[in-house]
């Protein structure tokens, strides 16, 4: 299934993408999409066994938000593409790296991105999203790690790099600024991904492509991010693991490297995922 969430900015109401690309009203049968929902297996059977029948939605000019409603925890992984550890000059890491973002970082996937007051270095970073159904705490295996994942979604790992690396501390600053985590436009249940491994990734930045990649190259394949994240912490249903990005970020070109500036349109896509817009402004 693809679930969505339309609507006015903190008042979205839940709907879901038929095969058909219809959009349906979800209202009458679930109050939002987040991490209840995605834990309780009979309410995900009442929203298949309605689908045929929900109230068609009007698309036309009717902004999509994030997917989830309510948020846990945003836990990121740092240089976990093969390709942008050498473009980046990294040695890739012999464990995952891990960060966080705030819950309040995620806008929709065509809500405007702000770029932060002093930013001379705002970068842009696509990235699978991996959304937690089932709690996952000091899980065994990769494989049984797979079993708690409810499904997938695009996210745009915004990131100002002068913040991140050059102002001291850890990654916090550079990773945290406001809209800095597009999410959606859907999130697709797991039962529609064949394999997490065997997606392709690609940006664009003014039309022009800057990162087309694949998740075979990542470092830490998805079920061993998961599980690898649940010997630290636990992830609850709703928690978000962004999973690092391809080659191809402004901070792995040449000189002079082409940062966002206000005014810039980033587009990004994930097979099967769906596509995200974004016009940048300054804060």
């Amino acid at each position: 299934m693809k679930l969505l969430r339309v609507g006015t900015a903190g008042a979205e109401t839940p709907a879901l993408l038929d095969a058909e690309g219809v959009l349906k009203d979800l209202s009458g049968v679930v109050p939002d999409i987040d991490g209840a929902l995605l834990a309780d297996d009979e309410a995900l059977a009442r929203i298949r066994a309605a689908a045929a029948e929900l109230p068609v939605l009007d698309a036309t000019g009717l902004r999509i938000g994030p997917p989830l409603g309510r948020i846990g925890k945003i836990v990121c992984i740092g240089l976990n593409y093969h390709d942008h550890a050498r473009e980046t000059g990294a040695e890739p890491p012999a464990e995952p790296v891990v960060f966080f973002k705030a819950a309040d970082t995620v806008v929709g996937p065509n809500d405007t991105v702000l770029v932060p007051r002093g930013s001379v270095k705002t970068d842009w970073e696509v990235e699978l999203a991996v959304v937690i159904g089932r709690t996952a705490r000091y899980v065994e295996s990769a494989e049984a790690a797979l079993s708690h994942v409810a499904g997938y979604a695009v996210a745009h790992d915004v990131s100002e790099r002068e913040f991140q690396i050059e102002r001291g501390g850890t990654w916090d600053k550079g990773k945290n600024c406001e809209t800095f985590n597009p999410l959606g436009p859907w999130l697709v249940t797991a039962d529609e991904i064949a394999d997490p491994q065997d997606l392709s990734l690609k940006l664009w930045v003014n039309g022009e492509l800057k990162q087309d990649g694949t998740t075979a190259e990542q470092i830490f394949p998805v079920g061993e991010v998961v599980r690898y994240v649940s010997q630290f912490m636990t992830l609850y249903p709703g928690d978000v693991i962004n999973t690092g990005t391809p080659a191809g970020v402004a901070l792995g070109a040449p000189e002079p490297k082409p940062f966002l500036r206000a005014g810039d349109v980033v587009e990004l896509e994930i097979e099967g995922l769906g596509r995200q817009r974004q016009e940048l402004k300054d804060a």
